[in-house]
């Protein structure tokens, strides 16, 4: 009889006792449903009696966590709520479809599901059921994207990734899992250069322009936010790192999910108030150079404040715990760089939505801004490894 394979505990993570919470609490979990639901105990330990979402959308999980934590909140149902999502893409599953009829006795094909469930309807259109890599190949030749843009983008994010690693913006972001004998992600490759994955064949299609090299690698994560009122942080002591401020979701037909973020960011902004000459710090999920161009193309920003200390391609892209690795960096970096507002966006296939907006808040004079009610604050965030 052979023992399942277990994850060694995490350390370093906060214990959510119910004196955590002050009493009122919720949690709202994500994951990718990828062979790691008994794992979420990891992401919330000590929640037991607390009641939210579990919302499970592939790459928007943790950030659709963390948008319904900031609704919580908002709503009054919780002073302070943990969110996060995980994900085992080295673990995950090959399924098979049920039969559709009693006794088959036709062969069946397993399907794997690292990249979340992919048993395809066949009556849905052709169009819509094609790999995420044609998508955004598709979405080369509409915005005429070429290969060597792209892999100069992700030369720029194993570089950048790199140099915040050794400028140690990731020590109080990070925690290891005991056993793995990593000191960072290791998906991160500074000497990469634009020559080198130049040689790189293509992926998708013949003669494309989406390698290994210019999208996100397969990897495993989970990250953990706490997002709480303005009179929570007073409660359990930890001053609020930034206030979510807007919210948006934009839909697209499947094959151009890529580029859903650009109208959920302007939704985003507008609920927020503002306009891009107020962004100082962009995170924007890299899952391929391809569709992170093509946002940045269209939005109204410099590109130059999207994902300085690195993104997807050199870190990872593990589905369910993206959204919370990109808005908790993308609150430390409004501390670190000193900047007011900040966007985080991501895309997902099928179920397509992104855009989440932050503010920054460093002082009593943007805490009495009165700009709503019920403020909500991220007070925490950490990345698991």
């Amino acid at each position: 009889m052979v023992t399942p394979w277990a994850p060694p505990p995490l350390t370093g993570r906060p214990h959510c006792s119910p004196e955590f919470f002050g009493g009122r609490r919720g949690v709202a979990c994500a994951d990718a449903s990828c062979g790691v639901e008994g794992d979420l105990e990891s992401v919330a330990d000590g929640v037991v009696g607390a009641g939210g979402p579990a919302p499970s959308r592939l790459c928007g999980s943790s950030l659709d966590a963390a948008m319904a934590a900031a609704r919580i909140v908002e709503t009054g149902d919780a002073r302070v709520v943990p969110a996060g999502g995980v994900e085992s893409m080295t673990r995950a599953p090959w399924v098979v479809p049920k039969p559709s009829r009693a006794y088959p006795a036709d062969d069946l094909t397993a399907v794997s599901t690292t990249l979340g469930r992919r048993l395809v309807n066949p009556k849905m259109p052709a169009e819509w059921t094609i790999s995420l890599g044609e998508c955004n190949e598709q979405l080369t030749d509409t915005f005429r994207i070429s290969r060597e843009r792209q892999d100069v983008f992700a030369v720029r994010s194993h570089q950048l990734a790199d140099a915040a690693w050794r400028a140690g913006h990731y020590d109080t972001l990070v925690i290891s899992v005991p056993g793995t004998q990593l000191d960072r992600d290791e998906g991160i490759r500074a000497s990469s250069t634009r020559e080198k994955l130049a040689t790189l064949k293509p992926s998708f299609r013949p003669g494309g322009t989406i390698t290994a090299g210019n999208a996100s690698p397969l990897s495993d994560g989970a990250s953990t936010l706490v997002i709480g009122s303005e009179k929570a942080s007073d409660e359990i002591g930890a001053a609020p790192l930034a206030r979510i401020a807007g919210r948006g979701v934009h839909a697209l037909t499947p094959q151009d999910f890529g580029v859903a973020p650009v109208e959920a960011a302007e939704a985003a902004l507008t609920r927020a108030g503002i306009g891009w000459d107020r962004v100082g710090a962009v995170e924007l999920n890299e899952a391929f150079a391809a569709q992170s161009l093509a946002c940045i193309d269209a939005w109204d920003v410099d590109p130059g404040i999207v994902n300085t200390w690195g993104g997807a391609i050199a870190l990872g892209h593990p589905l369910g715990a993206s959204g919370g690795r990109i808005l908790g960096t993308l609150a430390h970096r409004l501390v670190a760089e000193r900047k007011r507002w900040g966007l985080a966006a991501l895309q997902l296939l099928l179920d397509v939505f992104g855009g989440c907006v932050s503010r920054l808040q460093l002082t009593e004079l943007s805490r009495r801004s009165g700009v709503s009610k019920i403020s909500t604050h991220l007070l925490a965030q950490k990345l698991f490894r």
